[in-house]
């Protein structure tokens, strides 16, 4: 998941939207959109331990993750066009209970990422020196790691209060130097080292199809469902598109096939140049810039590439800080954080809650500590991250399916193709796919040394049962004092109807709510969560 791309939850508005919204957006530019946002490289080289057979996984968890996921998202933001992105869908099926845990789920995923994306980062900045063999030794030095983590974390977040102004300017060029020109010279280098005939290590006792049987020797590979993270960030755009239910699919298409191309041609590069047995989780990806660049007789153009891919990497960061947070400060308005932790400074950055989000990376960070080595921390704050992320995306799953039966005739400017077998297919599909993914996390990869396998399964469970616990938590403990009296997010259809969530939809095909239905409904003071005295409370838990 490349998160320069992050969309921050749209500022909450009660305002009815006045006209009816210009479709603007193309085929083409929402395919760009979703490889961008979609395509990092840092998880490449955990692929190239598989060889031949990485193109088995990368395109099974297109099928069974990327595609499913990215039309339910497509079909719920084409219905559900206010703000609130995923809090809405999910409150929309089963109250702002769960539209609250999804969205917090989401915030805490990019919060263990920050981590796991810092590690690389720093051993990054190592392979910028010279030679590789104190690059690699430096980068597998536990002090090093850590202080380069929370010192380059804490500089970006004090950057970060000083405001956002220069965030569309970092994602661009974080974008383009992290990723697009890194993979692009990566791909292109490993077809001129094939080509000149040098030595090719990518490994051939692979097998294509897997042993399901062995789990150990695949428990990399779920970690590319986090590759495909994002998808439902880019499907608040479907409203703007033009023709939604034709060009999205072919957008979808589009992108699928360029972000699998990048993926499979980066990932057999890499291990075109490193043998198997020297292929690292961090390091791999500069050691084989390192010996392409050295095989066209200048070895020189690594470090430079090292160079890149920190910038890149640290620009990610420097954006991507205030980004979540700033979905969690939107719906935490309306009644799902205490009113300090909602409080801005003069530069509209809510600094309370970075702080909050800064001690939690500082905590995750000593994951350095507790593992092995640099390599195995990377490893399990990657899969407590899946874990989370693939929860999240199971609630969605099950928003889309309920608001099928509750909300039918909610207009969809997209819908899921092939009617209720359509629905019910992508449904099972996806999330048996998540579920196989999230069971695979939990075991111990058998490439790389991660200590006690007791330790390294009851961190991921016990960080797993932490965060998913803490968001019901909070709500439990929510006072009616909590909601920002100022806010006026735009109230779910149950709310508007008077009903409750699981309760199916009275209105009629094409049924809009008039602006006075809207008014009151937000008079009463049902808005997202807004804790009531009275027996109304029931409606919303």
């Amino acid at each position: 998941m490349d998160t320069t791309k992050t969309n921050p939850l749209p500022a909450a508005s009660g305002k009815v939207p006045v006209g009816k919204k210009v479709a603007t957006l193309t085929m083409g530019a929402m395919a760009i959109m979703i490889v961008t946002n979609i395509v990092s490289m840092r998880g490449m080289a955990s692929q190239a331990e598989y060889g031949y057979g990485s193109i088995f996984y990368y395109v099974f968890a297109a099928l069974v993750f990327l595609v499913p996921y990215a039309l339910v998202c497509a079909e719920l933001a084409s219905a559900y066009t206010h703000s609130g992105g995923l809090f809405r869908w999910c409150s929309e099926a089963f109250g702002p209970k769960w539209g609250w845990v999804a969205m917090y789920l989401e915030w805490q995923m990019v919060v263990i990422w920050f981590p796991a994306v810092l590690m690389f980062a720093a051993v990054s900045l190592a392979f910028i020196f010279w030679p590789e063999t104190f690059d690699e030794k430096l980068a597998k030095n536990v002090i090093y790691t850590l202080a380069v983590v929370l010192a380059v974390y804490w500089i970006a977040t004090f950057v970060t209060f000083k405001g956002q102004k220069y965030a569309n300017k970092l994602s661009t060029f974080g974008g383009l130097t992290g990723t697009i020109i890194p993979a692009a010279v990566l791909i292109i280098l490993g077809v001129l080292y094939i080509a000149m005939g040098n030595k090719v290590y990518i490994p051939t006792d692979q097998p294509f199809f897997p042993d399901f049987a062995k789990f150990g020797d695949i428990v990399l590979a779920a970690s590319i469902f986090l590759f495909y993270a994002g998808m439902e960030m880019q499907a608040v755009h479907v409203p703007s598109m033009v023709n939604p239910s034709r060009n999205f699919p072919r957008a979808c298409f589009i992108a699928v096939v360029v972000i699998l191309a990048i993926f499979v041609f980066s990932t057999l590069a890499i291990g075109a140049a490193v043998p198997e047995k020297d292929i690292n989780l961090l390091q791999s990806l500069l050691v084989a810039y390192n010996r392409l660049w050295a095989s066209m007789g200048v070895p020189w153009l690594g470090n430079l590439m090292a160079l890149f891919i920190t910038i890149g990497a640290l620009a990610q960061v420097t954006v991507v800080i205030s980004a979540p947070s700033t979905g969690i400060l939107a719906v935490g308005r309306a009644g799902f954080l205490p009113r300090g932790l909602q409080k801005v400074n003069k530069n509209g950055i809510q600094v309370p809650i970075l702080w909050v989000q800064g001690i939690f990376v500082t905590v995750l960070s000593l994951a350095l500590v507790v593992m092995p080595s640099v390599e195995s921390a990377y490893q399990v704050l990657s899969q407590m991250s899946t874990v989370l992320y693939l929860i999240m995306v199971i609630i969605i799953y099950g928003a889309f399916l309920r608001l099928r039966r509750t909300e039918p005739n909610v207009k969809r400017g997209f819908r899921v193709p092939c009617g209720n077998f359509g629905k019910w297919f992508v449904f099972i599909l996806g999330v048996l796919g998540a579920l196989v993914a999230m069971f695979i996390s939990f075991v111990p990869p058998a490439q790389i040394s991660t200590g006690s396998p007791v330790v390294y399964v009851g961190i991921i469970l016990l960080g797993v049962v932490v965060f998913v616990a803490f968001p019901f938590i909070v709500y439990a403990k929510r006072k009616p004092s909590w909601r920002d009296p100022d806010n006026d997010f735009y109230p779910f259809n149950w709310q508007i109807e008077g009903r409750s969530p699981e309760q199916v939809s009275k209105w009629t095909p094409g049924y809009e709510p008039t602006e006075a239905e809207i008014q009151k409904a937000m008079q009463e003071g049902i808005a997202a969560g807004d804790v009531r005295t009275n027996n109304d409370v029931s409606r919303l838990s």
